[in-house]
């Protein structure tokens, strides 16, 4: 039976910011996104055995977000990252590993799930780990809509996974860096709206989006560009903007919304949650007339 449900699939950690710990992972502050602004959404992911695995269970059951698709590990550790933020806000990652999420194991209830759910979300970082990507590729093959997040980081994320992913997604989503990253790899051109169509027909992708931080995002949906300048903002520092604005780009999405409305949603949830400390600030659906009236368009 077919769900409304929109499961993430990857890593859900710590990030050790200045200001403390934040729970965080990019599919899992999607999750939470999604969650606050009123879907039905579902994280797939690892922790260990320990104190910081038995807190994030319980964070997630204050969410109101499942659990039982959070598998524990009696060795690998959960999953932890120091954050450095510059003097910009912009962040710099130490990822730990081997950790338990690189160690998502499949079976026939996860693949049962996905099947039924009406979205995958998944990304390049949990795929650094043979185990956490060959469980990711096999839900590609079952999901109904596949939601793809390139998420760079270094020693993560090679051309040759990348491209794997990139052939299972009907939307991509990727930031104007990343976006350079892909030109070099597969030869796209240099005009942004250019590249995202030629790797959108090279992909068979139905949505291409490229975020860029301050300065707003573009969208390219079955063969319509749209292009949003961004909104003006007290950034305090922007880890998990990305992670909020693929929430508000595939809600508007799943809703039906105009490319313009898709493409505004995502940056405003992007804005927003740049104006935080930490990647998933408390919020829901009554709110967002007071986020949108409290931040303005450049």
């Amino acid at each position: 039976m077919k769900t409304n449900e929109i499961i993430c699939v990857g890593e859900i950690l710590w990030d050790s910011l200045p200001a403390g710990l934040f729970l965080g992972g990019a599919p899992f502050n999607v999750a939470h996104d999604l969650h606050r602004l009123g879907n039905k959404a579902g994280i797939i992911s690892r922790v260990g055995r320990d104190f910081l695995g038995e807190e994030i269970l319980r964070r997630l059951t204050r969410e109101s977000i499942p659990t039982d698709l959070v598998q524990v590990d009696d060795k690998l550790p959960t999953g932890f990252v120091e954050v450095m933020v510059d003097e910009k806000g912009d962040p710099n990652y130490r990822i730990c590993e081997p950790v338990a999420w690189d160690s998502i194991e499949s079976g026939e209830k996860l693949l049962r799930i996905v099947k039924d759910a009406q979205a995958l979300v998944f990304g390049t970082l949990a795929c650094r780990n043979k185990i956490s990507r060959e469980t990711i590729y096999s839900l590609t093959k079952v999901a109904a809509l596949r939601v793809l997040d390139i998420n760079l980081r270094p020693g993560a994320g090679s051309r040759e996974i990348v491209e794997v992913l990139l052939n299972a997604a009907d939307i991509v989503k990727a930031n104007s860096l990343e976006l350079d990253t892909l030109r070099g790899w597969f030869g796209l051109p240099a005009g942004e709206r250019e590249a995202a169509e030629e790797l959108a027909d090279r992909f068979s992708c139905r949505v291409v989006c490229v975020s860029h931080g301050a300065d707003g995002g573009s969208l390219w949906h079955e063969g319509r560009w749209v292009h949003h300048p961004g909104f003006r903002v007290n950034v305090k520092n922007s880890v998990g903007a990305g992670d909020a604005f693929l929430a508000g780009l595939l809600t508007s999405f799943i809703q039906g919304k105009s490319d313009e409305e898709m493409i505004e949603m995502a940056n405003l949830m992007g804005a927003y949650v740049a104006t935080w400390t930490g990647a998933t600030p408390e919020f829901g659906l009554k709110d967002l007339d007071a986020i949108r009236a409290n931040i303005n368009t450049r």
